[in-house]
């Protein structure tokens, strides 16, 4: 079985195939009110890599040479914190091509990238119960971190909480979308960096250093692959600081369902109720300058205690079980001759 490896500027033939498979996959496995992918979605991934990776895109073809039976994204981290570990994003099987070893050529062309490169380990999102986390399992991942995906109906939520709550002294609302403005991307910088302390498991990835300039290429890549990011802050006037974000993503303007990003409180910050007050202003946003959209989803760790008890008031409801799953990489080169 021949996998072969995307070049970096895919074709549009190249998207088309690619995304046939993710869509026959999501609709096959998952639940049938989970929206699939857009092909806005696949082509942006495949065509603007994450800031400060480097990412590998294979792909097994179809016989006959018409489309692709399975796909894969290998993403490697550059930086020197995370240099020893990557991230699997998509290893997919077109389910008309399932039970033929598909999966596991695509898995062992995974390793083999691993390995070279020196990667001791790889993480992987897997939907729990199901034949993901079957095949995971046979090839050594363990769940590292389990979470859970909630969503929100939109327009239930603001029917629930019409207003934004009243901010105590010193505090004010703030809201952007695209690229953070000038004027607060280091503060924001900074409040990015308290992410650090969020619930991670067993996993071995560490938190990344967050400046301006890698806050703007986050926003950046996400206008890049054709989706738009909205933040909404609550400021905290006194030191000129960000007290509190949240971040909400459409992978396609034109998608139903947006996906929650971080919410972060600042620590000398908690207790105040900033993060309901910050996730309940964006709602508002939201709806006014996305009046298509229909829901936000987050994924949320379920040691998460704090963040799930803000978003059961904000009406987010338990979806389906994922986790974080983890497997180390075994060097199976032979050794170099001496």
């Amino acid at each position: 079985m021949t996998v072969t490896r995307l070049p970096a500027a895919p074709t549009d033939a190249d998207v088309d195939h690619w995304h046939a498979v993710l869509r026959a996959a999501h609709l096959h496995d998952l639940p049938a009110g989970v929206p699939a992918p857009s092909r806005t979605d696949s082509a942006g991934k495949l065509r603007k890599p994450s800031a400060r990776t480097r990412t590998v895109h294979l792909a097994v073809p179809a016989e006959g040479g018409d489309g692709y039976d399975g796909v894969a994204t290998l993403v490697l981290f550059a930086e020197a914190d995370n240099r020893h570990t990557a991230y699997l994003d998509v290893l997919a099987v077109h389910p008309r091509a399932r039970k033929r070893g598909t999966g596991s050529a695509l898995w062992q062309a995974v390793h083999a990238e691993l390995a070279a490169d020196g990667r001791r380990s790889v993480s992987t999102l897997v939907e729990t119960g199901g034949p993901g986390e079957e095949f995971a399992r046979a090839r050594g991942f363990e769940n590292a971190l389990p979470l859970a995906w909630y969503v929100q109906d939109l327009a239930a939520a603001l029917d629930g909480h019409p207003e934004p709550p009243g901010l105590p002294g010193g505090y004010a609302y703030a809201h952007w979308s695209g690229v953070v403005p000038d004027p607060l991307a280091d503060v924001f910088a900074r409040a990015h960096g308290d992410m650090a302390d969020a619930p991670v498991g067993d996993l071995e990835q560490a938190a990344p250093a967050w400046d301006a300039d890698r806050v703007r290429a986050a926003a950046r890549v996400v206008g890049e692959r054709g989706g738009a990011i909205h933040t909404a802050a609550i400021l905290h006037t006194p030191t000129d600081s960000v007290a509190a974000y949240t971040e909400v993503v459409l992978r396609d303007p034109a998608d139903t369902r947006a996906l929650q990003y971080d919410t972060v409180v600042v620590p000398a910050h908690r207790g105040r109720g900033l993060g309901r007050a910050v996730k309940r202003h964006l709602m508002g946003v939201l709806a006014a300058e996305r009046p298509g959209l229909r829901e936000i989803a987050t994924t949320v760790a379920d040691e998460n205690g704090p963040m799930l008890a803000v978003n059961e008031r904000l009406g987010y409801r338990h979806e389906r079980s994922v986790g974080y799953f983890q497997a180390t990489v075994r060097d199976t080169r032979p050794p170099a001759p001496r």
